[in-house]
């Protein structure tokens, strides 16, 4: 079993990972490349950066739906302070709950459009076949008539599309979503140093410093990467 699995490597701090877990690894410089820079909330509800959030999410897509998920962040520094990893963990934690809850209020308010348009759809449906049939009846024997009739009563089922398209298409990827980002917001974390850097490194590196603290251009930033 290995260090990350079992949680007792010299090299490494956070949650155990069970054996069993669909890990996500995540390669990066300084743990602050993690998180929004121009976030300027707490640390602790600190967005995660968007081309982070964009790997770790995309990589839990293509796992099974019913796998457990695990984080692992390969850190190319030595261990700093003594909770690092557990503050880590709970910001990632709050970041994905957050995430789980706008997408459930997306998916309310996409219902209550849903209704809105659903009732609107069916009084116009009604009062175009409604119309339709009286014009007939004023025209009979008539095949404009008839043409007004169909044309109405088409118009009417077109009206019915938003509706229809909300509660056929809209609503199951938003609540695949959220239910996404609580499998996220409970996974274990944990992190795997590699002592790539100065013993101090971890001084100028998040959570001992604000990811505001420090800026670095983009080439000597770490990166995402999948692990071999």
């Amino acid at each position: 079993m290995s260090d990350v699995l079992s949680g007792k490597g010299k090299n490494s701090a956070g949650d155990p990972i069970p054996p069993k877990c669909a890990v996500i690894e995540v390669h990066v410089g300084e743990l602050k490349q993690l998180f929004d820079a121009i976030d300027p909330s707490p640390f602790h509800d600190r967005d995660l950066d968007p081309k982070a959030e964009e790997f770790i999410v995309g990589w839990a897509k293509d796992l099974p739906r019913d796998a457990s998920l695990a984080l692992v962040v390969d850190l190319d520094r030595e261990a700093g302070l003594p909770d690092e990893a557990a503050v880590l963990r709970g910001a990632i934690h709050e970041f994905f709950r957050h995430r789980a809850e706008t997408h459930r209020q997306r998916l309310r308010e996409l219902f209550r459009l849903g209704r809105s348009s659903l009732v609107i759809g069916l009084v116009a449906l009604a009062g175009a076949i409604a119309l339709g049939d009286f014009l007939a009846t004023l025209m009979k024997g008539s095949r404009i008539g008839e043409i007004v009739r169909e044309s109405l009563t088409i118009g009417g089922w077109v009206s019915m599309w938003r509706p229809l398209e909300v509660f056929l298409y809209d609503w199951w990827p938003i609540r695949n979503e959220a239910r996404l980002s609580d499998r996220l917001a409970a996974m274990p974390v944990r992190i795997r140093y590699a002592n790539a850097t100065a013993p101090d490194a971890w001084r100028g590196d998040w959570p001992a410093v604000s990811p505001r603290g420090e800026r670095k251009t983009e080439a000597q930033q770490g990166t995402l990467n999948l692990a071999s």
